[in-house]
């Protein structure tokens, strides 16, 4: 059993990637542009990790993996207990011509594991697919495979509050699913950073009060921004996802986004995630990131940050999503043995 076994949160991943086979898509000069974003995203995240973080990463950790098997594999090794499955859309990579994974696909990888994965359909892009196919799939999946919790890229498709969307948020709002947006800077290319910008999401929230809306990243680096925007509006619930790895390799600067999230936003509303794209070291680096941080005292005195408590914990880990989804968090999943 390894160490992350043995701690007692629950833990639930609302981003975990599934990419598909890019054989066929790796052609496209929108995809090469993508894969170059994503060669230079490990540096400012892993600048400064101790060599000691790769103490017990298997070789195949270090490489994307396709094989839903992998998922599981990695979940029960860093204590994970449900993983909210999300397909990669990125159709502005092949001139949206294709989509890299469907949800089909990811139907089929969740069926594996019922009890551990949960179906993400992602939706994206609304406004280029359809505004009426868009809500037809939406009440579909809701309607008749069960699903509570939906993915919307914006770099791909159009601004956060663009009017043709409001149809979209009003029956997402109706059928009472968990929307995910990725806010703040698009970190691959192709997609625009000038559709996800967090402060969007003021005109949504204020239309849609009681639509719950998860904003992955933060809204880096307009963090400031979502808090503000999250202190105003109860709906909303930031995302720390991609930023974990600074909680172990940039401490200072993971303090002051924690810090001001717990300041404007407060532990209730904090969301955990991953951003999974195949590689088992994130998993690590998420778990290991908000089980072991502590805010550093000296900020703490300067700023007036709270300390971290094993409840906020709890809560962040897995608890404050799990209400939203309506599962049951004093049920851990990850197999004790």
């Amino acid at each position: 059993m390894s160490e992350f076994q043995t701690d007692d949160y629950f833990k639930i991943d609302p981003e975990m990637h599934l990419i598909g086979e890019m054989e066929t898509f790796n052609h496209f000069p929108g995809v090469q542009m993508w894969w170059r974003a994503i060669g230079n995203i490990t540096r400012p995240l892993l600048l400064g990790s101790s060599p000691t973080f790769f103490e017990g990463v298997e070789p195949h950790e270090m490489h994307a993996q396709q094989d839903p098997e992998y998922i599981i594999e990695y979940m029960n090794k860093y204590g994970i207990d449900i993983a909210c499955l999300l397909p990669e859309s990125m159709m502005d990579t092949t001139g949206y011509t294709s989509r890299w994974c469907t949800n089909g696909e990811m139907a089929k990888a969740v069926d594996t594991h019922p009890d551990r994965f949960m179906y993400q359909p992602n939706i994206s892009p609304i406004k280029h697919k359809g505004l009426k196919e868009s809500i037809w799939e939406l009440e579909y999946w809701v309607k008749e495979r069960g699903a509570k919790i939906f993915k919307y890229y914006p770099p791909e498709d159009t601004y956060i509050n663009d009017p043709v969307l409001w149809p979209f948020y009003q029956k997402a709002e109706e059928l009472g699913i968990v929307l995910d947006i990725h806010t703040g800077f698009s970190w691959v290319p192709p997609g625009k950073s000038k559709y996800a910008l967090p402060i969007l999401l003021d005109d949504v929230a204020r239309d849609f009060p009681e639509l719950k809306i998860v904003a992955f990243h933060m809204g880096y680096p307009y963090c400031d921004d979502l808090n503000m925007v999250a202190m105003g509006h109860p709906n909303i619930y930031p995302c720390l996802s991609l930023l974990l790895p600074w909680a172990l390799s940039a401490p200072y600067k993971f303090a002051k986004i924690l810090g001001e999230a717990l300041r404007w936003v407060g532990p209730d509303r904090i969301i955990w995630g991953t951003d999974y794209a195949g590689f088992g070291t994130q998993l690590k680096a998420a778990v290991q990131g908000m089980r072991d941080f502590q805010i550093p005292a000296d900020l703490r005195e300067q700023y007036g940050y709270p300390e971290i408590t094993s409840e906020d914990r709890g809560k962040i880990f897995g608890q404050n999503l799990a209400t939203l989804l309506g599962i049951d968090h004093t049920v851990r999943r990850v197999p004790s043995k």
